[in-house]
């Protein structure tokens, strides 16, 4: 299986969880040092690569050979607003979060067609339910591959391939919104990057279509933003929405 975005938390977590199920790991991620350790780690193979790069996402389709199960993992946090990016930092948000996810599953699964099986994992957000302040470009991405994995199933459903989005909250001690540590307001719950885990592997033995990541409350607040997004909006604001995404944003402008 190939995982995306491996150096980071929740990659990390994904890895380990599937290693310990006797998984045959390929991992992916800029930070070649921080790879190697990992694959050592759980007896996976290797390979650093930008994703933003597109020689770098043709080498790794090129060398990814016979994979039954992908998990586009890796995402730049694209927060702030979009006033503040210039067009090269817009191009690499959209490269990395949604045409590499793209790219990798029109050339992985093909293979899968043709033996009659496997599985394709696209990690969204909760913010690819519910738009939220300080992060269009962000939003835009993880609405983007949750509307491509939900279509891309239906495609692919008498195929024997299965395709499934996984949509993290808040989720502490590693990942994008744990880095940026920032403190949620009393009763705003969180979940793990393990409980992430555990989510990829559920969708992929249950076929499930989408797996929330969040505690109910803000999945049920997710259901009311596509249900009424004004409304949703509005909830938002007065329980401080725009002062978090704010914070969040402010000590994102490097990862960019």
């Amino acid at each position: 299986m190939l995982v995306t975005g491996a150096t980071g938390g929740l990659g990390h977590a994904i890895a380990r969880a599937f290693a310990s199920r006797g998984a045959t790991l390929m991992l992916t991620g800029r930070r070649a040092d921080v790879l190697a350790s990992l694959a050592e780690e759980t007896g996976g193979r290797a390979l650093a690569c930008d994703l933003a790069s597109r020689p770098d996402l043709d080498r790794l389709i090129d060398d990814a050979g016979e994979i039954d199960v992908l998990v586009a993992n890796a995402a730049l946090p694209a927060s702030g607003p979009l006033l503040e990016y210039d067009q090269p930092d817009i191009d690499r948000a959209l490269d990395v979060n949604l045409r590499a996810p793209i790219a990798l599953a029109r050339a992985l699964a093909p293979g899968m067609v043709a033996r009659g099986r496997g599985h394709l994992v696209f990690i969204s957000s909760l913010q690819g339910k519910a738009a939220t302040p300080n992060s269009s470009l962000y939003v835009a991405t993880k609405f983007g591959l949750r509307g491509f994995a939900l279509a891309l199933r239906e495609d692919l459903r008498d195929a024997g391939v299965g395709v499934s989005v996984v949509m993290p909250g808040f989720i502490r001690d590693a990942g994008l919104f744990a880095d940026s540590g920032v403190q949620l307001p009393i009763g705003v719950g969180t979940r793990t990057p393990e409980q992430v885990a555990d989510a990829v592997i559920s969708a992929i033995e249950r076929n499930r279509a989408e797996v929330g990541v969040a505690p109910p409350a803000l999945r049920l607040g997710a259901v009311l933003a596509g249900v009424a997004p004004e409304l949703s909006a509005a909830v938002s604001r007065r329980l401080g929405s725009h002062q978090i995404a704010k914070a969040v944003a402010e000590t994102q402008v490097d990862k960019r």
